[in-house]
């Protein structure tokens, strides 16, 4: 634990740079970093108003890292790795952030331009500013106030500043991984890509993902004669309620995730044919399926495909899953490991309050750690407004976390 006279020291500092952290906040929201995917050039302008940015701070060991990307008119996607070296090098702690954010969406929606951030009793509003740019800022702060009191964290501290978060994070912290050896057994990993209002919620498990596409064919024929085609929707109805077993056969509970259950719900619905007076031929609806790690997702498809085997027979159609996305949960982070710990005791220092280790039915960008054999935990403390007309980050929010991780730089 660091020394309470000098925490508090690194705390007033943060508390002095409030109005630069805004600042650099209303800076980067006026920097676009939308992915090709999305229509937008990628994250280069942001990167390199950053590389600046950090350089004029005192980090003086700044690694740019290029993933080729032939949809970026640059050729490439930026991923930034700066560090600030501590007493002792054998292990670095991590806070990794993303550049990227998503389109604004429906202008409409918004009060204001969303990529010129206004602020507005204790938040500033843009579109980033809390997902991701709430706890970027919140740890190039955490670093600068180290600098500023002439204080060296106990480790090494490295921020990632990384790519391609919004559309997969194979350009982003994928890349990373796969092609440097910067990350080892022993380091601090935080994400804070996942979190709660009260910031008690450290995220360290995730449930595998199964999105499933279900097209029913039937015969189409005319609405008065419905005996001579095979109503592809009325199956497909049968079938979602048939789906619904789902839940009792995979019915166990894990308390460390919320919900404590795997869920199993019909979300998207295609339309099928455009006229009232016509027995549909072909229908076709969406599965999400979150998944606790104690099933296998291969055991979910072969209990939904028995199930749509029940339903052809019934109805004489046929029906076809057809797989969405499918990924299997990756190995949870131990509530017991280091980054847990830590985070534990700055939110106690911080914020006054008891976090725990918890699991989420999202899919977050920790589980790429994890699935590379690292130990990484999700935290921030978020009003959870990403990807919303007028996203906001509270204020108070942005410089607390920027003293969590203070805390943990101190920690021994």
């Amino acid at each position: 634990m660091p020394e309470k006279k000098i925490f508090n020291r690194l705390a007033k500092r943060l508390e002095s740079m409030r109005d630069e952290m805004i600042e650099l906040q209303m800076k980067l929201c006026a920097i676009p970093a939308i992915a090709p995917a999305s229509g937008g050039e990628g994250e280069v302008k942001k990167a390199e108003f950053l590389e600046n940015y950090l350089r004029q701070s005192g980090f003086t060991e700044l690694q740019l890292i290029k993933a080729p990307d032939v949809e970026a008119p640059s050729g490439y996607r930026p991923n930034i790795l700066a560090f600030y070296r501590g007493h002792d090098s054998s292990r670095t702690i991590w806070v990794m952030t993303h550049l990227d954010v998503v389109p604004p969406g429906e202008l409409a929606q918004w009060r204001g331009d969303p990529f010129k951030a206004w602020v507005e009793k204790g938040r500033i509003y843009g579109r980033g500013v809390e997902d991701n740019q709430q706890d970027m800022v919140a740890s190039i702060f955490a670093v600068k106030a180290l600098i500023a009191e002439g204080l060296k964290p106990s480790y090494d501290v490295g921020l990632a500043l990384v790519a391609d978060e919004e559309t997969g994070s194979q350009k982003g912290i994928e890349y990373v991984l796969n092609n440097t050896e910067v990350f080892r057994p022993y380091d601090l990993i935080i994400v804070p890509d996942a979190g709660n209002s009260h910031g008690t919620m450290i995220e360290v498990a995730e449930k595998s993902i199964l999105w499933l596409k279900i097209r029913t064919l039937g015969k189409q024929a005319h609405g008065s004669t419905p005996e001579k085609g095979i109503n592809s929707f009325k199956a497909a109805s049968f079938l979602i309620t048939e789906l619904q077993k789902l839940y009792r056969i995979f019915n166990k509970k894990d308390r460390l995730f919320s919900p404590p259950i795997s869920t199993f719900e019909p979300t998207k619905k295609e339309a099928n044919v455009p006229n009232i007076n016509t027995i549909p031929g072909e229908d076709v609806f969406y599965m999400d399926c979150r998944i606790l790690p104690l099933y296998s997702v291969e055991q979910v498809l072969k209990n939904a495909a028995k199930i749509a085997t029940g339903i052809e027979k019934k109805f004489r159609v046929k029906v076809e899953l057809g797989l969405v996305q499918k990924a299997p949960a990756a190995p949870p982070t131990s509530p017991r490991a280091a980054v847990v710990q830590a985070l534990k005791k700055a939110v106690r220092e911080v914020y006054h309050k008891e976090a725990r280790a918890m699991g989420i039915g999202g899919g977050t960008v920790a589980a790429l750690f994890r699935r590379a054999g690292f130990e990484a935990a999700c935290w921030s403390r978020l009003d959870e407004t990403a990807h919303m007309p007028n996203e906001y980050c509270i204020i108070d929010n942005m410089v607390g976390d920027a003293k969590v991780f203070a805390h943990i730089f101190l920690q021994e």
